[in-house]
């Protein structure tokens, strides 16, 4: 009797270490399903999937019933859309469950190749990368000072000077700024003339201060003393105001006639703003340095149109940058999933988001199936998948001659700098650099012609130093 126990708690024995083997390959089995669907979906937004899911403030509730509901659903006003139509109920399990083994897992410390002076190599051109300034968040606006101290503005709202040695301090009397979803503190910019005039031009988000669920994208000029802003004077405030929290722009450039351009995302409502010209939404504007408008804007004498409106079609530039020899005006501009953009800016063209486009809706499925048509322009490149580009300069002076009138533009989802090579407006030649330096939301160069590039969480400054 004792000997068919025994025997029989080894068959059971054997059979719940079975069971047990077969659950734990189950899951893993899922967890890999919903990995996969986590970069097929998810990672254009989300990205870096260890900062937005690991000890993170979970807006919605962290229990997999929330979770689920808010892929299901979509969280529209937060730029999240509904997946219900993209994915099996069993497939948004799989997502689910792997969000929440993620979220188990405690931050690491990810290894990054931008340790100071550290050496690198591109296809034509040897650099070392030096870190400038640590201890930043999400670093997106860039402009240096005669005597080369650093401008930085942080999403969250806080203006800083830093020096060459990474000393800080943070500037008084900055813009009341709207610092949520991808709303924040934004670009900045100098004035041609800053030397004499004094003049920083500062994007961010504002809110309306009757009902702050509202807002949209303003600029704002001022002057520093010290560490402080005077004479804040806003020249621009985008209309109409909207209760989305993403696809507000904003880059600011100076042309070489000393007219300030600048982009306004269609703030996440793409079927009722970017084609239509009665408001600012999926925008370039284009106006003189004191927000008065150019007598020869296109639309200035069009019925209803927004007076400073330069270019229209637009889902959310985040790259605005003039070309250094021809003076032309490019961007770099987010799509869907799919079909990120280059684009050469013309008076009143049309840039034909969202009726043409190489891209499709995260959650899979098809908006539009034409990349082309009639009276909307091409863009000079596109990127399937998407890359996320934000920030974007062309390389000037000497300092890299085999760089130079390259475009330079950072990648938020593969975390790298990439260089574009032109032949004419024709994209001949690309490269990936600095591959895995974490997500790179701004790319400047410096009055003294050196590449500066500013990466987030961590936040830091990055100085290339060609050899």
């Amino acid at each position: 009797m004792r000997k068919i126990t025994y025997l029989a708690i080894v068959v059971i024995g054997i059979g719940l270490g079975l069971y047990s083997t077969i659950v734990k390959r189950a899951n893993a089995s899922n967890l890999e399903k919903g990995q996969e669907l986590f970069n097929n979906y998810c990672i254009g937004c989300h990205n870096d999937k260890k900062s937005s899911f690991i000890e993170r403030n979970w807006l919605f509730g962290d229990q997999k019933a929330e979770i689920i509901e808010s892929i299901k659903h979509g969280r529209v006003s937060f730029g999240m859309p509904a997946f219900s139509e993209g994915m099996s109920d069993k497939q948004i399990e799989y997502l689910t469950d792997y969000i929440l083994a993620l979220s188990s897992h405690k931050k690491t410390n990810l290894t990054r190749t931008s340790e100071s002076n550290n050496r690198q190599a591109s296809e034509v051109q040897n650099f070392w990368v030096d870190t400038i300034v640590s201890g930043l968040d999400v670093p997106w606006g860039m402009a240096f000072l005669p005597d080369n101290r650093i401008l930085i503005a942080e999403r969250s709202g806080d203006l800083l000077i830093a020096n060459q040695q990474g000393q800080k301090e943070k500037v008084q009397n900055g813009p009341k700024v709207a610092a949520r979803g991808q709303g924040g503190l934004l670009d900045l910019e100098l004035h041609p003339d800053f030397e004499n005039n004094g003049w920083i031009y500062i994007s961010y988000s504002f809110w309306n201060e009757d009902d702050t669920t509202l807002s949209n994208t303003a600029i704002m000029r001022a002057r520093l003393e010290g560490n402080k802003l005077t004479d804040n004077e806003v020249i621009f405030q985008a209309q109409p105001l909207s209760d989305k929290r993403h696809h507000f722009g904003c880059k600011l450039e100076f042309d070489k006639e000393g007219y300030l351009y600048f982009s306004v995302g269609d703030r996440g409502d793409r079927d009722t703003y970017p084609q239509r010209l009665n408001n600012d939404c999926g925008k370039i504007h284009r106006i003189y340095d004191d927000g008065s408008i150019p007598e020869d804007n296109p639309f200035i004498n069009t019925a209803g149109a927004r007076p400073s409106i330069f270019s229209y079609g637009h889902r959310n530039p985040q790259g605005v940058c003039m070309h250094p020899e021809t003076g032309q005006i490019w961007t770099d501009e987010h799509g869907p999933k799919g079909g990120d953009e280059i684009n050469l800016i013309e008076p009143g063209k049309n840039y034909g988001w969202p009726v043409i486009s190489f891209g499709i809706n995260y959650n899979g499925t098809t908006f539009t199936n034409d990349t082309a048509k009639v009276g909307m322009e091409q863009p000079i490149h596109y990127w399937v998948p998407s890359i996320a580009p934000c920030g974007m300069t062309f390389v000037k002076g000497d300092r890299y001659p085999n760089w130079k009138n390259n475009i330079l533009t950072g990648s938020l989802r593969f975390e790298y700098l990439h260089r574009v090579v032109l032949d004419g407006n024709k994209v001949s030649h690309e490269e990936k650099l600095l591959q895995g330096i974490g997500r790179v939301r701004n790319v400047e160069m410096s009055p003294d012609g050196y590449v500066y590039v500013a990466i987030e969480k961590p936040g830091k400054i990055l100085k290339l130093i060609p050899q």
